[in-house]
């Protein structure tokens, strides 16, 4: 009696016909999705910036102005040491989070006020982190957030 070879399951080729494809999908959707990121930073850091800015409104409201630029933002965390001590701030600060985020790429917020731009001035370098700069590097500013 003969015995039947189980011929189930795939030949080399059948597999390497998918991993072309695979491959081929890859190459044409991959650099669509990698652009996607630097996109989505900006928008957070764009997000960021008015979570920040509802905070200093808050503080504004509380103690009558912003804080200065030798205050910073941590003034937004813990009550001010230096400069104009102000009355009115509120216990546990004005962010939720007790901290003041970095931006998507991973630097700090800068902070001035008064700025040119307004009471205070609040912005990001973007991917570059240098003042400047076009695309992902451009800088996210509180004046002109889309």
């Amino acid at each position: 009696m003969k015995k039947l070879r189980n011929t189930s399951g795939f030949t080399l080729i059948e597999i390497m016909v998918v991993i072309v494809i695979l491959a081929m999908l890859a190459a044409l959707v991959g650099p669509k999705l990698m652009g996607r990121t630097d996109d989505a930073k900006i928008t957070d850091a764009r997000v960021q910036i008015k979570n920040i800015e509802t905070a200093l409104k808050l503080y504004k409201l509380d103690t009558g102005s912003y804080p200065s630029t030798e205050q910073g933002l941590i003034s937004l965390v813990t009550k001010p040491t230096v400069g104009m001590i102000p009355k009115g701030y509120k216990d546990g600060g004005y962010l939720e989070s007790k901290k003041i985020p970095k931006d998507p790429w991973g630097n700090d917020y800068l902070y001035v006020s008064p700025g040119e731009h307004g009471d205070y001035d609040l912005f990001s370098y973007g991917a570059d982190g240098a003042k400047g700069g076009d695309g992902k590097n451009a800088d996210i500013t509180s004046w002109d957030t889309k």
